[in-house]
């Protein structure tokens, strides 16, 4: 007779448990990443796979920060120098013997692009993050939220979909 009460018991828990799950809100997850000193936070629904840096193909007659054209498991994909776009190095970047991990954007984005950042620093959710009020240097419309961790450092998130729609973005030919 125990026997059925604590099942039963368990039951109910675990049903209170779905219950309580589905309602839940979910928050947004990013996967953080670094470029040019600065931290980006890179929406999961809109981040494709991660790759290690691979060797490049380069494309004459285009902007400093194309880097070239890559082969991702059998797909080529134009790679964008996340922090030469956004005009973070000091002179034209050097391409040659920089490490660095590619973020491909994902394929409902409708653009075979990777991304080139410095470092991955991991998953970040809302519940870690406190939204930033005051901006500490300007950055373009799909960059405008800006959040703070636990440490006081900044990450600006960035809306993938609104940087593949960027005219800039997209203009690649110099």
């Amino acid at each position: 007779m125990a026997n059925r009460q604590a099942l039963r018991e368990l039951q109910s828990r675990l049903a209170e448990r779905l219950q309580a799950a589905r309602s839940e809100i979910r928050t947004p997850g990013w996967l953080a990443v670094e470029c040019g000193g600065l931290g980006f936070l890179l929406p999961l629904a809109q981040a494709g796979e991660i790759f290690p840096m691979t060797a490049l193909q380069p494309v004459r007659r285009t902007r400093p920060w194309f880097a070239g054209v890559a082969n991702l498991r059998g797909n080529l994909v134009g790679v964008v120098d996340l922090a030469g776009f956004l005009g973070l190095h000091a002179e034209a970047p050097s391409h040659a013997g920089r490490g660095g991990q590619l973020v491909a954007l994902n394929p409902s984005l409708g653009l075979a692009c990777a991304l080139w950042v410095d470092r991955l620093a991991g998953l970040r959710a809302a519940d870690q993050l406190k939204l930033s009020v005051s901006p500490s240097i300007s950055m373009p419309k799909f960059a405008r939220e800006r959040w703070l961790d636990a440490d006081g450092r900044q990450w600006m998130q960035l809306d993938l979909a609104a940087l593949a729609a960027d005219p800039t973005f997209l203009s690649v030919a110099s």
